[in-house]
């Protein structure tokens, strides 16, 4: 296990990975490499400009914080907004026009001082199929994580999609039956949010990142695909893609980290009760749609750290950590993967994961240990409740 900090030597590596030249250009860009024609910001250090070994060496406590490296690939500024000019942003629900229609989501702004110049990362927070955009700022104690860790909390208001010839909902889009329409439409509100917050708040654009569970996370799993240009990471808690009724994987623009959570495979795999949804008829079982977006990350040469429960479709048994609060490694794996990391990397390569991430966590897809043991959370009707 490695410590908190993240020494911005770990950024020199990774810079001499990509092959930058000596004259500055980069041997392997991303496709969407400074397609806004911006610059490193000039306190971005080249390796030519690294410091003697004896050298006093900074710090940081997520690598979001360090600066990019000079020549890393950085993300285009957001779209456009699409209702013309942005509402003006407060903490709490706000309400916008997308598409021409109303939505809404909550915006979760650290109330604990910032450093002068200090630039925040975003994480969209998509919720389960029973929940909300306020049972997720609960159950996730998502004010206080914004406090502690120093992110930008966004939690969209669903609009509802219900599955073809039923009348279920599963809140966001993501099974076969949903049209291209619906699909764009909701993607398109990502878009929306991700405007009007850059435009009014200190974003630091290098670490947007979705985090979904459940229903929330087989959305974020289609969202990636749509929107790797702009997003640097994603957490998919008890979601996935395949598995014959949700919409699969095709590939993304870019290789993105992802952390892929799921609870359980059930026997013969020992590892728990099998992580399965049945509401409506429709049965869904997570362990092997979760399987499924592994493969094809794994496929595409993306980076990814595995989290297998034995809790089943329940709320993950995670657990604080003294001075974090319950979500706090989840939220630490969006904050430690900015976009400007060479294609397919990770600075958890070569310092481990975290502390504080579950022991039941691994890099790589078929590495985890499933956590075993008691203590689940208590099983709730995920239809219902």
């Amino acid at each position: 296990m490695r410590t908190t900090g993240v020494m911005i030597g770990i950024a020199f590596a990774f810079a001499a990975c990509s092959g930058d030249s000596d004259d500055g250009s980069s041997a392997n860009p991303e496709p969407d490499a400074r397609v806004d024609g911006s610059t490193p910001t000039d306190a971005a250090l080249s390796i030519d400009s690294a410091p003697p070994i004896d050298a006093p060496v900074q710090s940081y406590r997520f690598q979001c914080s360090a600066p990019a490296p000079a020549g890393a690939p950085l993300p285009p500024a957001p779209p456009s907004y699409s209702g013309g000019t942005c509402p003006t942003l407060v903490p709490g629900l706000n309400t916008i026009t997308s598409n021409g229609e109303t939505r809404q989501f909550l915006l979760v702004l650290p109330t604990t001082t910032l450093a002068p110049g200090e630039q925040l990362p975003v994480l969209f927070l998509w919720y389960w199929i029973a929940g909300t955009a306020t049972s997720f700022l609960q159950k996730g104690d998502v004010q206080a994580a914004a406090d502690e860790q120093h992110f930008i909390g966004v939690i969209p208001v669903d609009k509802g999609a219900t599955v073809l010839g039923t009348s279920f909902d599963t809140r966001w889009p993501f099974d076969i039956t949903q049209s291209p329409g619906r699909m764009t439409e909701e993607i398109e509100f990502f878009d929306d949010m991700l405007s009007c917050v850059s435009a009014q708040q200190p974003v630091n654009a290098s670490c947007v990142s979705s985090i979904g569970v459940s229903a929330g996370a087989l959305f974020t799993d289609q969202l990636v695909q749509a929107r790797s240009q702009y997003l640097a990471s994603f957490v998919s808690l008890s979601g996935g893609v395949g598995a014959t009724i949700i919409k699969p994987w095709t590939g993304a623009q870019r290789k993105l980290p992802a952390l892929v959570l799921w609870g359980g495979d059930g026997p013969p795999a020992q590892d728990g009760v099998k992580d399965i949804l049945g509401c409506a008829g429709i049965g869904m079982d997570f362990s092997v749609a979760s399987r499924e977006l592994e493969a094809g990350l794994v496929e595409d040469g993306h980076f990814l750290v595995e989290c297998r429960h034995n809790c089943g479709h329940v709320e993950p048994p995670l657990e604080a950590q003294q001075g974090s609060t319950k979500y706090g490694s989840m939220w630490s794996f969006a904050l430690d993967h900015p976009y400007w990391l060479p294609a397919g990397t990770s600075p958890y390569q070569t310092q481990g994961l975290p502390d504080g991430m579950p022991s039941w966590c691994a890099i790589g897809a078929g590495s985890s240990v499933p956590r075993m043991g008691d203590g689940c959370p208590e099983a709730e009707n995920p239809c219902t409740n």
